[in-house]
């Protein structure tokens, strides 16, 4: 059985804060209102761009220089984990501030909070110094963040694009699709890849978006994720897709989207203060090490060698013109969601996932259940109820947790709370945890890394954005931070004695603890869930 057959056959489309809003009652009202009064808009034209491309590293850029003395042979690439937020944010900065020629980087968000102020201070500081930025963001949750990213814009050496932007309405998401409704089926399509690439020479990339609750900086509930610091062969294939995204045609300037009224030194003035007054400019306090043993890549850095898995890797991503599909198989066509599950099915051994959206359908289960009667070992780590940002999303995955758990699947869902408990973690203060991490072995050998979760909306809607690595030295650190969620930040789901049933399971001061409805979720939350789920189709999840 074929990814694509798999995928194509699943009700795909998911209509949530990840993607498009699902309309409460008062947002329905909002959007009869605004149709009312602002119509239909329709983008501007498209200004004719000069092509852009990557510029090859140079020996002016210590970061090339550091990348090039570190590499054992031109066709492998090297590859450092980043499973702790503070650590990935300061790669990210520290590239910003050593790089010399070029920053690429691409967003699906980045969130007008402390963290995104910080990262664009950084991206304004270093075009200050010559150095050419571009920035791409998806324009979905722009709203609001205009005068931001219009500001970074207004100086010398920057670009800012929007990736398939909405013409009008910018205040709100719900604004903006009513501003445009007779284009809905262009504006469900949303690029979700994450990429920040310095001087063409070395990359971070993964799951984060830029906003503090992917980075612990939240005293709410925080993101549980995978970020990759990369160089060597890889680097080029990072360059060219984005390359390929800044010129289709999809991405606008955007300055040609917004009307701000104002001259180029007014919009610098407004950006200096929003980035600079605040607290977003406090250093960074990094911990000696992560989970993994790994300390600040600021040192490797300063020592002038880097110490990191060399393997051979790809990276790949859908083409930009995924958001032209007009049918679920078209986009498919494009996915690199089919590559990723071939991949999956070939497995001999086994299969360990972790993916905070998971809607497999009834061909998914099958395919997992094909995996484990051919003694392939499978373990998926998950959002639980009382974890996930996405109720609604819970109710397309639970519809498929008993048939996952009938067919073999090692089952796991993370504990909103018990996450706290693995310090090295960097929670603060009594802030909750959600899995956000999108990462699978196969075979103890083969790693993904990426933006992909193993949902509807990645396959056929977002375009997405991921790197696979032959290195079983790799895959041994991924299995051991999937470990760790799964034993000390997760609950251990499986069917009751009446194999209908579910329990959720821990292991506490070494007592072993069975519960028997959804944990950390409350009984409001679970009613309201249960009553929606007969009315919310599963291709609206």
């Amino acid at each position: 059985m074929r990814a694509r057959q798999i995928l194509g056959i699943l009700p795909w489309g998911a209509v949530t804060c990840r993607g498009l809003p699902l309309f409460a009652p008062p947002k329905l009202f909002a959007l009869f209102v605004a149709l009312l009064v602002g119509g239909c808009g329709t983008l501007p034209l498209r200004p004719d761009l000069p092509v852009s491309a990557a510029r090859a590293p140079t020996s002016d850029s210590p970061l090339a220089r550091i990348a090039a003395a570190s590499i054992p042979s031109p066709e492998l690439s090297g590859v450092r984990l980043m499973p702790l937020g503070v650590f990935s944010l300061d790669a990210r900065l520290e590239l910003a501030q050593r790089a010399r020629n070029t920053l690429d980087v691409q967003y699906y968000e980045i969130k007008n909070d402390l963290t995104g102020r910080l990262l664009l201070r950084h991206l304004r500081d270093a075009a200050m110094r010559g150095v050419r930025v571009r920035l791409l963001v998806d324009d979905l949750f722009t709203a609001g963040n205009d005068s931001l990213f219009a500001g970074l814009a207004a100086f010398p050496n920057v670009e800012v694009r929007l990736f398939n932007p909405f013409c009008c309405g910018r205040n709100g998401i719900v604004t903006k699709f009513a501003s445009s409704l007779f284009d809905f089926g262009r504006l469900n399509h949303r690029m979700h890849n994450k990429l920040f690439i310095a001087d063409d020479a070395m990359v971070v990339t993964g799951g984060r978006n830029v906003a503090d609750e992917y980075f612990m900086r939240s005293m709410g509930a925080n993101y549980i994720d995978m970020d990759a610091f990369v160089v060597g062969a890889i680097v080029p294939q990072l360059s060219t897709i984005f390359d390929t995204y800044w010129n289709s045609p999809y991405v606008y300037p955007v300055l040609s989207i917004v009307d701000t009224g104002a001259d180029r030194a007014w919009l610098r003035e407004r950006f200096d203060r929003m980035v600079d007054d605040g607290d977003q400019m406090m250093s960074l306090v990094l911990p000696p090490s992560d989970v993994l043993g790994y300390g600040a890549i600021s040192e490797d850095l300063d020592a002038g060698r880097l110490g990191l898995i060399w393997a051979p890797a790809v990276a790949f991503a859908d083409p930009p013109a995924k958001v032209t599909a007009r049918t679920d198989e078209q986009a498919l066509s494009m996915s690199v969601a089919t590559g990723v599950m071939d991949r999956l099915i070939a497995a001999s051994d086994e299969v360990m996932i972790s993916t905070p959206y998971l809607i497999p359908g009834a061909m998914g289960v099958a395919v997992f259940a094909d995996l484990v009667k051919r003694n392939v070992k499978v373990t998926i780590v998950t959002n639980s109820l009382g974890a996930t940002d996405e109720p609604l999303v819970h109710i397309g995955y639970s519809r498929y947790r008993g048939a996952l758990l009938a067919a073999g699947v090692d089952l796991y869902e993370l504990s909103p709370t018990r996450v706290q408990r693995n310090r090295r973690l960097g929670f603060l203060g009594s802030s909750t945890g959600r899995l956000h991490a999108k990462i699978a072995v196969i075979d103890r050998a083969r790693v993904f890394i990426g933006s992909m979760n193993l949902d509807p909306r990645s396959a056929t809607k977002n375009t997405e954005l991921g790197m696979i690595f032959d290195s079983p030295e790799l895959a041994k650190e991924i299995q051991q931070v999937i470990r760790i969620s799964k034993l000390q930040s997760a609950y251990r789901v499986r069917l009751g004695a009446d194999q209908q049933s579910l329990e959720w399971l821990t292991t506490d001061d070494d007592k072993e603890v069975v519960l028997t409805s959804e944990p950390y979720s409350t009984f409001f939350l679970r009613l309201k869930n249960r009553l929606l789920a007969p009315f919310i189709p599963e291709n609206q999840l």
